[in-house]
């Protein structure tokens, strides 16, 4: 039997992948001007992939594109805080309550809970615990629904992102993933999503109280 050999990624997304995996580590910091000659010269390519690249990660809102600051990491704050939470507290949890439902597997939420508990670096968590995450709400029976939630999943990353930096927190999110996925496995969609949900709120809480505060009244107002 002939393999398929590996896709090699173009020039393209070899950047793209690389400046958001900086930006996500943060290597490179929200608020820093991201200049197109100078990372084509860091990464041996012409300012053509450098400027695409840049344009897709501005469209995931990791990025900010201006006619006269030019290109910078996006800024982290409350407004964008409330605007990525408050969409992953709605359709999270109900993600996840309907892949249970459905029988869905889990083993890539099992396989990335594993990676981030034998993670040595907090690059290599940060992607262990997003992928997590992804893993839990992809198998929902919804496209639409992975879909929108994949559409904050990098805006969320680069919250985290800033709030692990000022107050690390790896350690008691590890223990409420593990048992988010002990309810999953159990069966216990409601339990799962309600457990999922106290997970996602009581990081808000500790990195933007403001935030989970606002949230709450306004859901109370509905």
């Amino acid at each position: 039997m002939t393999s398929v050999p590996t896709p090699i990624p173009s020039r393209t997304q070899y950047v793209q992948d690389e400046i958001k995996r900086r930006i996500l580590t943060g290597r490179l910091t929200p608020g820093q001007a991201l200049v197109e000659t100078e990372l084509a010269a860091q990464f041996g390519v012409s300012k053509t992939p450098v400027r695409e690249a840049l344009k897709t990660l501005a469209g995931t809102g990791l990025v900010v594109m201006s006619q006269y600051k030019g290109v910078t990491v996006r800024m982290v704050d409350a407004d964008m805080a409330r605007e990525v939470y408050d969409v992953r507290l709605l359709l999270e949890p109900e993600a996840l309550r309907r892949s249970v439902k459905r029988g869905a597997s889990l083993d890539a939420a099992r396989d990335a809970l594993t990676r981030s508990d034998a993670a040595t670096d907090t690059a290599e968590r940060s992607l262990a615990n997003r992928e997590f995450h992804r893993a839990l709400y992809l198998p929902c029976g919804n496209p639409l629904l992975g879909r929108m939630l994949d559409e904050v999943r990098d805006q969320a990353a680069l919250v985290s992102a800033v709030a692990w930096a000022a107050s690390p927190s790896w350690e008691r999110e590890a223990g409420e993933h593990r048992e988010i996925l002990r309810l999953a496995l159990a069966g216990d969609a409601d339990g799962a999503a309600r457990a999922l949900h106290a997970h996602i709120a009581s990081f808000v809480q500790r990195a933007y109280p403001g935030v989970l505060e606002e949230l709450r009244a306004e859901e109370g107002q509905e």
